[in-house]
């Protein structure tokens, strides 16, 4: 799975240490979600996308081979 929480940060001009904060997590989580290395649950993708004002699909893009 790959993510456009960075992406979406930079339009916001949001740093790693907010958008983690704004959703009840650590930093380190949003780094790792960047990296993809983390999946996250569907309550934090969901609170990520809703930070955006987007949907989950939009900050999340799943490759339909790995399903």
């Amino acid at each position: 799975m790959r993510t456009r929480i960075k992406e979406y940060r930079a339009r916001y001009n949001m740093t790693q240490e907010e958008l983690a904060r704004r959703v009840g997590v650590r930093r380190e989580t949003i780094v790792f979600l960047e990296k993809g290395k983390y999946n996250p649950s569907l309550k934090l993708a969901y609170r990520i996308a809703k930070v955006f004002n987007a949907t989950i699909e939009d900050i999340f893009l799943f490759d339909d081979e790995q399903l």
